[in-house]
């Protein structure tokens, strides 16, 4: 299976020069735990980093810094790694385990970005993958009765 198939498509983003405060409400207003940072809004979307609520709390909450004076630039992860919607998603699953993310955002041919895949995401695919393989035996077994009456 692909990432494109699995991924969340309605990607909420900022840019660097957000304020970390009106990153936070961004991310409660949408109810998710991260924003995908990009240099274009308007156009090409290309991502440049990436703001987690973890960041928030480590980079500005703990060390009492005022979220409104702050800039989402100044605390984001730059080092960002990105995925394509054609990529498999086992080798997406173990690019995440090798750089110790939950979460890449999905671009397309052109580096735009096109979605988010979360490891969430990823265990609700694996879940669905265990419950058609559990349902195989049961099946087997049905189909033995059947043959042998």
């Amino acid at each position: 299976m692909r990432i494109g198939e699995i991924c969340t498509t309605s990607t909420i983003f900022c840019t660097r020069d957000d304020s970390v405060q009106d990153a936070a409400m961004k991310m409660r207003q949408h109810h998710v735990g991260d924003l995908v940072v990009i240099d274009q809004p308007d156009d090409d979307k290309l991502p440049v980093g990436i703001l987690t609520d973890r960041d928030i709390v480590v980079s500005v909450i703990a060390l009492g810094l005022d979220p409104a004076s702050l800039l989402v630039g100044d605390i984001m992860s730059d080092d960002l790694d990105t995925c394509h919607a054609d990529d498999d998603v086992y080798e997406t699953i173990e690019r995440m385990h090798r750089r110790g993310v939950r979460r890449l955002p999905v671009v397309d041919g052109s580096g735009r970005l096109s979605g988010i895949v979360s490891a969430d995401d990823l265990l609700g695919f694996l879940a669905e993958e265990m419950s058609e393989l559990a349902r195989i035996a049961p099946h087997q077994q049905a189909q033995e009765r059947r043959a042998r009456h």
